[in-house]
Parts: structure tokens; sequence; C-alpha cells
């Protein structure tokens, strides 16, 4: 379950125990709704410290250098091949 997931049952439990007025026998919405908010909730906290773990920097890389200097033009002339 991603992140949004876990939004999404914070706000169905929060639907369900603030916005609604229902009865139902047997089931406590209420008690319903709070469960769904603390699942979100620790859902959200357990995604957002996976999601810092993962978060890997990485150094920039070391530019290579050429020590050599020399560079061959190929043109096919200068390299004795078109005489």
């Amino acid at each position: 379950m991603g992140l949004g997931g876990c939004i999404i049952l914070i706000a169905a439990g929060a639907i369900l125990t603030f916005a609604t007025d229902w009865e139902m026998d047997g089931v406590n919405l209420d008690l319903v709704g709070i469960i769904l908010m603390i699942v979100g909730l620790i859902g959200t906290t357990t995604f957002s410290s996976i999601a810092r773990r993962r978060r890997v920097v990485v150094p920039p890389a070391t530019p290579v250098v050429d020590d050599e200097g020399h560079h061959h033009r190929r043109d096919g002339y200068s390299d004795g091949y078109g005489t």
C-alpha cells in the first residue's frame, strides 16, 4: 500500500468518525473510523521511513582528464593511407 492508499484510509476514517451519524446494529462506525485513521497513520509513517532509507546520495562523477594531450586527426590523408 502506497502513500495514496494511506491518505485514503485516513480520509475514510475521518469521514466515518466525524461526518456521519449513521447507526448500524453490531457495528460502531466511530470505532471503525478511528481504526482506519490509526492504520493510515501507521502506514504513512512506515512508508516515510522506508522511502527515506531508499534515498541514496550518489557523489558526482569525477571528470576524466586526458593527460596525454594528443589527439590524432584521421581524415584519410595525414595517416599515410591517402598518398
